[in-house]
């Protein structure tokens, strides 16, 4: 079957893929499976000096991976030079501490001797998005590296040259044959890859429907499984708020990636004292986003990913216009192949989709509240629990509201992002488990107590 990937920007076929064979996969596993021993058995300082040379190899190569990038799911070009730089930073980071993370534990029993050890476990199948497609391989990637396990990729269909050009990296920094392995292929035959003996756990960033699906699929082999789904992050800003500081947060949190971001603010949920002059100077502020050619500097919004997405985030805000929010910006797709404008949505309202789904895109929804107790209120009526941010002057404030946000991660005077000191990953229907830091490491090893009597 031959997949083509279409260009957001231009509307022009990109590339052609063919989808691999049984036949392949099975090459692609089986490799994996091979290599697992002898990469396990190299010691943290080998490992490490690979994670470097890879780290190396992405900055030696940045340019053309971010031209890959911007043509295959429209990223900005300084966007996707930046993402390529968190992923080299990300493969120094693991080589520098993973040996600090894996160190066996000691443990006071009533043995001679007792300690917890990390042992890695095999193949990590990822399944893996297009909206960050290096950054959110290399979230799971490093890490998973430097604990000794082998990986394979299921890219999204819409960036196979971005899965490509990681596995060419990987190659010329020295990653031995079978440590990593790209597979084309369709979520059917995706679901038997997780069905396979020779694949330990798998790792997800996607929709909830995606998660379930992979979840339940992993659940019934009993393999150990971590889900990076959706969000609709709240944006609170208080009646305190430095508004300078947090127009600029807002604009680049909701308009970043062209609004495609799991952690970007969706919900702008403003205390009523403040709301008149933050909103207008929102307003303001978005209107000079430049939607355009996404490899052009001067472009400051860029396009979505795929038309489709596009007409699925329309048809979202039509429904909320429909049912009584007001459309402040925007609103109205673009005459580009997949541009939407920077757009904002008022009198955002239960039972409306800006309220109660993900928009993942560039539209912002308003929410007026009283008083902290509401704001936490408003914040946490969502099925989702991925991050959330607090705007205030008074950071012990802010740190209070941040405490009683139901999510993974709560900033203060910060957009919510993803750093690889810090764990990342949510809760409620944002998912399960935890990538980066300590915690990200230890996801996809054997936990082992050992006792000596």
């Amino acid at each position: 079957m031959t997949v083509e990937t279409i260009n957001p920007a231009t509307g022009q076929v990109e590339y052609r893929h063919e989808l691999m064979t049984s036949a392949q996969v099975d090459a692609t596993l089986a490799a994996a499976q091979q290599a697992f021993p002898a990469w396990a058995a190299l010691s943290l300082a080998e490992r490490g000096k690979v994670l470097r040379a890879i780290g190396a190899e992405l900055r030696r190569r940045r340019d053309d991976i971010q031209r890959i990038m911007t043509a295959e799911m429209g990223k900005l070009r300084k966007e996707a030079l930046a993402e390529v730089d968190k992923c080299a930073g990300a493969c120094d980071y693991y080589a520098d501490h993973a040996a600090d993370y894996l160190l066996d534990q000691p443990v006071s029993t009533d043995g001679q001797r007792s300690y917890v050890r990390y042992e890695p476990i095999g193949c990590v199948l990822a399944v893996m998005p297009w909206n960050f497609p290096i950054w959110q391989v290399f979230r799971f990637l490093a890490p998973a590296f430097m604990a000794g396990n082998v990986a394979v990729l299921k890219h999204a269909s819409n960036v196979p040259r971005c899965a490509d050009v990681i596995a060419e990296a990987l190659s010329a920094a020295g990653v031995p044959a079978g440590v990593f392995g790209v597979l084309h292929i369709d979520n059917d035959q995706a679901a038997e890859v997780i069905r396979d003996a020779r694949v330990a756990a798998v790792t997800l960033t996607g929709s909830e429907r995606a998660g379930r699906a992979v979840a339940a699929n992993a659940g019934s082999q009993l393999k150990k499984s971590v889900m990076e789904l959706g969000g609709s992050d709240a944006f609170i800003v208080l009646d305190d708020a430095d508004l300078d500081k947090t127009v600029a947060g807002a604009v680049a949190s909701r308009f970043g990636n062209a609004g495609q971001t799991c952690i970007a603010a969706k919900r702008f949920i403003v205390q009523e004292g403040i709301a008149d002059e933050f909103v207008k100077r929102f307003v303001e502020a978005a209107a000079k986003l430049q939607l355009g050619d996404p490899q052009d500097d001067a472009t400051t919004l860029a396009p979505m990913a795929r038309q489709d997405l596009r007409d699925e985030l329309h048809k979202q805000v039509q429904a909320s216009v429909s049912k009584g929010a007001q459309v402040l910006l925007g609103g109205e797709p673009d005459a580009s192949h997949a541009g939407y404008p920077a757009s904002i949505l008022d009198a955002v309202a239960p039972g409306m989709p800006a309220y109660e789904e993900e928009l993942f895109g560039p539209v912002a929804s308003i929410l007026r509240v009283k008083d902290d107790a509401d704001a936490v209120r408003v914040a946490n009526d969502t099925t989702f629990g991925l991050g959330g941010s607090v705007w205030t002057r008074n950071v012990d404030r802010g740190d209070r509201i941040a405490r009683q946000l139901q999510v993974g991660a709560a900033f203060v005077n910060a957009i919510v992002r993803s750093d690889v000191r810090l764990p990342f990953g949510g809760t409620k229907r944002s998912g399960f488990g935890r990538e980066l830091a300590e915690h990200g490491i230890h996801e996809f090893m054997n936990i082992k107590s050992v006792y000596v009597a």
